[in-house]
């Protein structure tokens, strides 16, 4: 085995030639790669070798010499600690060109289609602010309750004051449970001992409308000084529409339990994409950014060219927001998500925007297609918005094997989504042409929407 040509806690001097997907300097070593986190291509700095394996390794940013243009301060005071952020310390036009070249590379190593037009990223006007939905854990630090995110690859809570890229009355709302459950003696989750109350606090907040959800999760089924503590939230914020008391007693770092109780108000608050409205309960998955979803949205009907006459299957569809969008545009729209309670809010929400037609299945999309088109349903348009994993590749046989004229595809994840290309590719689609969105800035995160047609 070829020996590293560094060592582990060696300090060395480096010029940082790339990223990684997820923001990291890339440095080399004689060829070696060390990946280096708040490093940026073309600066010259010394860092500190942590870790070392075959055929990569791992620094520290000591010092930098020579700084890039693309460097900016970060408005954030615990940016470098915490671990929800990413690429603050880089301007946000070099953040939209990383994203762009992302899918770039994976279009051409993993898909091997290289020609695929990739459009520059579409971004925000601001960049900030964006977040609709914010899951906070809730601690104890010198005799003292804090709420605030994890530092990186800890359970490690960091106290904060503010989040930039949080809706301000997230922002507020959050700031204020602290000091709630210090004055009611409501004692924070210990994940070590397994004892406490609070675990986690979530808040949702309807980006057009400012209704507001409030979630306490708990390691017990009942909430303690519940009456106070509801009335106490309300004074925070008249925007509170519904408080949801969550049940978690399991010894997980899943956040949520299964067991939601509406504690105040209403089960669901509402907000609008485009001209849509749509309920959103404390188990519904509602993209976090309503800015950028419609021009998500209004990318995937582009690309799904629909004229009124089409019949569209939405696989994965979640309470029916890309559902409902093409339902303004198609004959007919047949949704399929694994999840009841999504399909549930996905009725509820058509019935609410008096869209007659549309049809919501539960069940696995790769289960269900097939079994659709035994029954003889034949989609001109099949849009697919999967988890991070991608199609699984049962899918992907059911939706050639249907035959659609074209296929949209939603995905947060370049390199699945040039897996799923390739397969694609291979089965008699051919890739025409690929958008990136900027869903979450600041972040190394990146959505894109994919226009696939049958070749002749």
């Amino acid at each position: 085995m070829a020996k590293a040509p560094v060592e582990k806690n060696q300090y060395i001097d480096v010029t940082f030639e790339d990223l990684t997907h997820e923001g990291d300097g890339v440095a080399k070593v004689d060829g070696y790669p060390l990946f280096i986190p708040y490093g940026l291509p073309g600066e010259k700095a010394k860092v500190k070798v942590v870790k070392t394996r075959k055929n990569f390794g791992f620094g520290k940013l000591i010092e930098l010499y020579e700084e890039s243009e693309h460097r900016t301060t970060p408005p954030c005071d615990i940016f470098f600690q915490c671990g929800g952020c990413q690429l603050q310390h880089m301007t946000y036009e070099r953040q939209l060109e990383m994203k762009q070249k992302q899918v770039k590379d994976v279009m051409r190593k993993i898909a091997h289609l290289p020609d695929v037009p990739v459009h520059p990223t579409i971004g925000m006007e601001n960049p900030w602010d964006y977040r609709n939905k914010v899951s906070i854990p809730v601690g104890k630090r010198d005799g003292k309750v804090i709420t605030g995110f994890y530092q990186k690859r800890s359970h490690n809570i960091i106290d904060m004051d503010s989040c930039p890229v949080q809706h301000p009355q997230n922002d507020k709302l959050i700031q204020e449970m602290a000091n709630l459950f210090e004055e009611l003696h409501i004692e924070p989750y210990d994940e070590n001992t397994h004892r406490g109350v609070i675990r986690h606090v979530i808040v949702r907040t309807g980006q057009h409308t400012n209704e507001m959800m409030v979630i306490l999760v708990t390691n017990t089924k009942e909430l303690p000084k519940k009456d106070a503590l509801i009335e106490k939230i309300l004074a925070i914020d008249p925007d509170v529409k519904s408080i949801i008391h969550n049940v978690n007693t399991k010894k997980t770092n899943v956040i949520m339990g299964p067991e939601s109780n509406t504690i105040w108000g209403s089960d669901t608050i509402t907000d609008r994409i485009d001209d849509l409205e749509f309920q959103i309960g404390a188990h519904s998955f509602y993209q976090i950014n309503p800015l950028q979803t419609e021009k998500l949205y209004a990318k995937t009907l582009e690309y799904a060219q629909l004229s009124g006459n089409e019949t569209v299957i939405d696989a994965y569809c979640g309470i029916g927001t890309i559902s409902l969008f093409l339902a303004q545009h198609a004959k007919k729209v047949y949704g399929v998500e694994i999840v009841r309670q999504a399909i549930d809010n996905a009725k509820d929400n058509a019935k609410h925007n008096r869209l007659t037609n549309t049809e919501f299945y539960v069940g696995q999309a790769e289960k269900v297609m097939p079994w659709w088109h035994a029954q003889g349903l034949r989609p001109d348009v099949i849009v697919v918005d999967p988890p991070r994993k991608g199609c699984d590749e049962e899918l992907l046989d059911a939706m050639v094997g249907m035959e659609p004229d074209r296929i949209v595809y939603v995905s947060c994840n370049p390199s699945t989504l040039a897996r799923d290309l390739k397969i694609l590719d291979e089965a008699g689609y051919e890739t025409k042409q690929i958008q990136p969105v900027d869903m979450f800035p600041q972040s190394s995160h990146i959505e894109s929407v994919t226009e696939i047609v049958k070749k002749v």
